[in-house]
């Protein structure tokens, strides 16, 4: 049991307990592991303080209502997963500047906040476009072997390792 502890555990063992995972969430469920759309309804539901039940009447969340809901309390779980993780390994620590960004661009903080902003901009604005995430396209979609989430999980692939060479190499 000393692998709990462990700051990184296997990437197959973590592989084969998320497939695990899937199973459970197609057999108790019968729905997909996904979280990009919690981020959609999130912004619905911020954008419902200022509109009111206007919101409602958008296609979009005609079908994905603005509330939380398994996907919303999924990515609550990853983080309060993640934060337990770090916790119980010893590997927790608050960092602005990560050592590997500060080694190539410094360690003032506002570019690192700027690039990982616009980071998670593109990559909410490529799961809407792909009708999915990484958990969505990669982890479900493959596991029922959708060619379309192939297609996304190499594009994913593709994309990150591009933008590392683009950020650490051409510009870093």
């Amino acid at each position: 049991m000393d692998w709990i502890f462990e700051a990184r555990w296997s990437p197959y063992a973590a592989g084969i307990g998320i497939g695990v995972l899937s199973w459970f969430t197609f057999l108790l469920s019968n729905k997909p592991i996904g979280c990009s759309t919690a981020f959609a309804r999130t912004s619905g539901m911020f954008v419902r303080i200022f509109r009111g039940k206007k919101i409602d009447e958008m296609p979009y969340y005609k079908q994905f209502s603005p509330s939380i809901d398994w996907e919303w309390m999924l990515v609550l779980g990853v983080v309060l997963g993640g934060f337990i993780s770090a916790r119980i390994s010893g590997d927790f620590s608050i960092q602005v500047v990560p050592a590997m960004w500060a080694a190539s661009f410094g360690s003032a903080p506002f570019p690192r906040i700027l690039t990982a902003l616009a980071g998670g901009i593109f990559l909410g604005f490529g799961a809407r476009w792909s009708g999915g995430c990484t958990s969505g396209h990669g982890i479900s979609g493959t596991l029922q072997l959708a060619i379309s989430s192939w297609i996304a999980a190499v594009c994913f692939f593709i994309g990150g390792i591009a933008s590392a060479f683009i950020i650490f190499k051409v510009i870093g």
